[in-house]
């Protein structure tokens, strides 16, 4: 748990471990019924998460700098100072392999192509959430 009263713990979890673990001053999340903002001391929440990314204002640098994290859906829990997200996948922007993200937007915007022209639904609802997925990678990368 945080030690300092104005300061929070933030951690991103998936099933491969711990993706981040640190102090926070205030986080901003897009859960499914839109973005939820988090600051010390919030009431106990949960949520489910959309595909977005995760911004989180950290204490030791209170001029603006924030880590981005690539969150692929989930859930978020706040409970006593602490903010605990569950991700099937998530990654820091320093960790993103950008040409990675690329060939999958790629492959993702073919897939699309074809399942329309077969007319297959199912397909294209998947293929469009891992367009999602590989632009958010995409958009978080960018911020470094």
């Amino acid at each position: 748990m945080a030690e300092n009263l104005d300061e929070m713990t933030v951690q991103v979890i998936t099933p491969d471990g711990i993706v981040y673990n640190h102090h926070g001053l205030f986080v901003l999340a897009r859960t499914t019924g839109g973005e939820m903002g988090i600051l010390p001391h919030m009431i106990s929440t949960i949520a489910a998460l959309a595909i977005d990314e995760l911004k989180i204002r950290r204490p030791e640098d209170k001029k603006g700098k924030v880590d981005y994290v690539a969150v692929n859906g989930g859930i978020i829990e706040v409970s006593h100072n602490v903010v605990t997200i569950i991700a099937d996948s998530a990654e820091r922007e320093r960790d993103i392999d950008v040409s990675r993200a690329e060939r999958a937007k790629i492959r993702a915007e073919r897939d699309i192509e074809k399942a329309k022209a077969e007319h297959k639904v199912d397909e294209v609802s998947r293929a469009e959430v891992s367009l999602h997925r590989a632009l958010n990678r995409i958009n978080v990368a960018k911020h470094l």
